[in-house]
């Protein structure tokens, strides 16, 4: 006998833990059972837009029976058997082989994980593997910036540069260094006549000279911030950061898991601005979400050293589910989808509309401290208390929080993230990355639900 919605709501809050658990904001669940391009439906009906994709990741939309088809044909072959060394599938074969396409032209291989957390794991472990290959073992920090999400698993939150994330974990693995990362809006360690991309960048060098760079394996930089704010850097940043790692022999990891696969209306983010990572992260959008899949790209250096240390000192690292046949299928169709309907093209178009669109809707409102966007489908709105000083609303009144339900009461759906303190810490902020096929009329829409949001939370 089927659950009535109650009783769904009441075993979910009884049995099932969610991600960031707490009760206290799990009062009244939504259960969603239906999703069609970048609409959601609710258990009871209610449809609201996605602006989201989900989870950063339903780049083709929701509902794709091609994709169903594609693992269900691949689970009638061959469900699931075991990628450890010396047994292979065709649909990992073939996806390792058009990822590589795609990529950087300096990425050789792939190492496939589940998600996005083991694919960072992952970069860090070969980043350490890789120096000790080479004859330089002393080399095992990492430096990762303020701001940044790069999971939650032990190593992962440890290189997430938000507190919040670490309270009730701690200690975190030692290794893990942060720095100011490039925020144009906040950063205040700019010296005369620096651009903040300049600014960030030397602090980058300034840490590897400080911990020594013998010691440094790795930098690591989402190219856009996700979770942390959406923070775009300035055009200058990430070629210094290139300069600094290569100067010092330290491997630069772009976790590209929210801005892979035609989020900013490109394949990959760093290529803005033609500059190429040592190990690439990345997951998400790789199967827009319809399977867990993620991986890492290594550059050739880095797969022949791989190849060439003795079998006793072999890469022992591994996932039960890496190269997993049905979602590695379900990929090379994705991404199929995503080529035949060029949404890269879609998400640059549609990227603009949104940014140009908010700009238009907040430029001169008193509590829109920075609207950022402008590549592909992901931007952000910061509120804060005074446009000028920008001084934050205090935490207690809970600004990011009444955006997010104002929000779903008009039939929008996303993510805000708190203020985290008194300027320079971020202000509130509210998250916009629908999925890549929304239309013209949905991007309209979120921005008039946005500013109908505002105007009831600060009544302007």
């Amino acid at each position: 006998m089927a659950l009535t919605a109650a009783e769904l709501v009441k075993a979910d809050q009884d049995h099932l833990i969610h991600p960031l658990h707490h009760p206290v904001d799990n009062a009244e669940p939504i259960i969603y059972v239906r999703g069609r391009g970048a609409t959601l439906t609710d258990i009871g009906g209610r449809e609201y837009i996605d602006g989201l994709a989900g989870l950063w990741n339903v780049n083709v939309g929701h509902g794709r029976a091609e994709l169903a088809e594609a693992a269900a044909q691949q689970m009638r072959e061959l469900a699931y058997f075991s990628g450890y060394v010396g047994s292979s599938n065709v649909p990992a074969i073939r996806l390792a082989e058009r990822l590589l396409e795609l990529a950087y032209d300096n990425m050789q291989a792939v190492f496939f994980t589940s998600g996005g957390a083991e694919s960072n794991e992952s970069a860090f472990k070969t980043a350490r593997f890789y120096w000790k290959a080479v004859g330089r073992p002393g080399k095992v920090k990492v430096i990762a910036r303020q701001n940044a999400y790069h999971g939650v698993t032990l190593q992962a939150m440890s290189a997430t540069g938000m507190a919040a994330y670490w309270k009730m974990f701690e200690p975190r693995v030692p290794g893990f260094v942060h720095i100011p990362t490039c925020y144009p809006y906040r950063y205040q360690g700019a010296r005369p006549g620096e651009t903040v991309g300049q600014a960030a960048a030397r602090e980058l060098e300034e840490a590897i000279l400080r911990e020594g760079p013998d010691t440094v394996a790795a930098f690591i930089a989402e190219p856009i911030h996700g979770g942390g704010g959406v923070l775009y850097p300035t055009d200058d940043y990430f070629s210094l950061v290139r300069d600094a790692c290569t100067r010092h022999d330290v491997l630069f990891i772009a976790d590209e898991v929210i801005t892979g696969f035609c989020r900013t209306g490109r394949w990959f983010a760093l290529s803005h601005w033609d500059v190429k990572p040592d190990i690439l992260s990345f997951a998400k959008g790789v199967t827009s979400g319809y399977l867990p899949l993620g991986g890492i790209m290594v550059s050739k250096a880095i797969k022949d050293a791989m190849d060439a240390v003795k079998p006793e000192d072999r890469w022992m690292h591994a996932y039960t589910y890496s190269g997993h046949p049905t979602c590695c299928a379900v990929a090379l169709k994705n991404l199929e989808i995503m080529e035949r309907e060029r949404l890269w093209e879609n998400a640059a178009r549609m990227g603009t509309r949104l940014h140009e669109g908010l700009r238009t809707a907040f430029g001169d409102h008193p509590n829109a401290g920075e609207v950022r966007g402008g590549k592909g489908l992901l931007a952000a709105l910061e509120l804060v208390a005074d446009r000028g000083t920008k001084a934050n609303f205090p935490a207690g009144e809970k600004v990011a929080p009444r955006m997010q339900a104002e929000m779903f009461k008009r039939g929008l759906v996303t993510r805000v993230r708190p203020t985290s303190g008194s300027h320079p810490a971020n202000g509130d902020q509210v998250f916009f990355a629908p999925p890549l096929v929304v239309t013209e009329a949905e991007v309209d829409r979120i921005v008039s639900i946005t500013r109908d949001a505002v105007k009831a939370v600060l009544g302007a």
